[in-house]
């Protein structure tokens, strides 16, 4: 019990419900949906964290989760007519399914290899997708408009699908640290320390990994129905962005990986810049050129992030910043 009452804990769950709570006021939806964009990174980054930040192990394909959840999610709504609030869970559990069918095997990889591998399922899920035909091919599917007349007209199921997505994000963040103070996540970081070392002190590091890789991908299948339910539309191009996993990397290094409250900053400060960018005539074009950029000053001078930084540099703020 006595982990619910760190302040850890609590302090990046408060600025995650404060964010999401500011668009009820006045009922904006132009800050509605800034907000719910920060809200889909910060959860992507916090599930991504799970397994890179606690294992060390670098996923390039985390966006496979995302867009495979998307998918099934979409087609349960729109050919199947069932409830967004059903066809979510059916996305994550897609999602979770495939990466524990997956994480025997590509998680026997270390280093370059499993970087190299995920990448690899993320293109191979992107061309099976185009090759059925119940999931629209290459054009993929459109939501028929009345289909959000069940939930009370277009504008009442944005803000379904918003509140959906901010209880979806407190919900990955209390996992995350839940993980991290466990005996499994201190298994888990024995293994990012050094996996040979952790498995000679009784670690089950096949086992650990895997069940991490599961949790990871798990929220990001969920996210996806969400977030295409949301557009209306589901293409293979835009459910498998190799560059959307390039840019979660960035946000948790950015904030600081293995931390619980460094991915929400990270997503939170790569996302304002992101939508600087793309608002400037000069600079609207290299968001990605920032984000390898971002990376690489990151990994020579900040390689903790900058809640790992103040940690450092700061100690009593080791216990507020988790």
């Amino acid at each position: 019990m006595s982990a619910w009452r760190q302040p850890g804990l609590w302090l990046p769950l408060l600025l995650v419900a404060a964010a999401a709570i500011w668009p009820a006021f006045g009922n904006n939806a132009s800050l509605r949906e800034t907000i719910f964009t920060m809200l889909m990174s910060v959860a992507l980054a916090s599930s991504l964290n799970i397994l890179l930040g606690y294992t060390g192990y670098v996923n390039f394909g985390s966006i496979v989760f995302f867009g495979l959840g998307g998918y099934l999610g979409f087609y349960t709504v729109s050919a199947l007519g069932w409830h967004l609030l059903l066809a979510v869970p059916i996305g994550g559990v897609a999602a979770a399914t495939l990466a524990l069918l997956l994480g025997s095997a590509v998680l026997r990889l270390r280093g370059a290899y499993f970087a190299l591998a995920t990448i690899g399922i993320n293109e191979a899920m992107k061309a099976l997708v185009i090759n059925l035909d119940f999931l629209g091919g290459p054009t993929g599917m459109n939501l028929n408009f009345s289909i959000y007349q069940e939930y009370g007209g277009p504008a009442q199921a944005l803000w379904l699908t918003y509140w959906a997505l901010a209880v979806i994000t407190l919900l990955v963040i209390v996992v995350s640290y839940l993980v991290k103070k466990s005996k499994f996540g201190l298994g888990l970081m024995a293994i990012r320390e050094d996996e040979d070392a952790a498995e000679v002190m009784g670690v089950v590091a096949p086992r650990a990994k895997t069940t991490a890789y599961v949790i990871s991908a798990f929220f990001p299948g969920l996210i996806g129905v969400l977030f295409f339910f949301k557009n209306g539309i589901i293409e293979p191009e835009s459910a498998f962005r190799l560059h959307l996993s390039v840019e979660l990397l960035v946000m948790v290094m950015l904030g600081g990986a293995g931390t619980v409250l460094g991915p929400v900053l990270g997503a939170a400060f790569y996302q304002r810049l992101r939508g600087l960018l793309l608002t400037s005539e000069l600079f609207k074009n290299t968001q990605l050129v920032v984000a390898g950029v971002l990376l690489l000053l990151i990994v020579l001078f900040i390689p903790a992030g900058a809640v790992g930084w103040l940690r450092h540099r700061f100690a009593p703020l080791r216990r507020l910043l988790e």
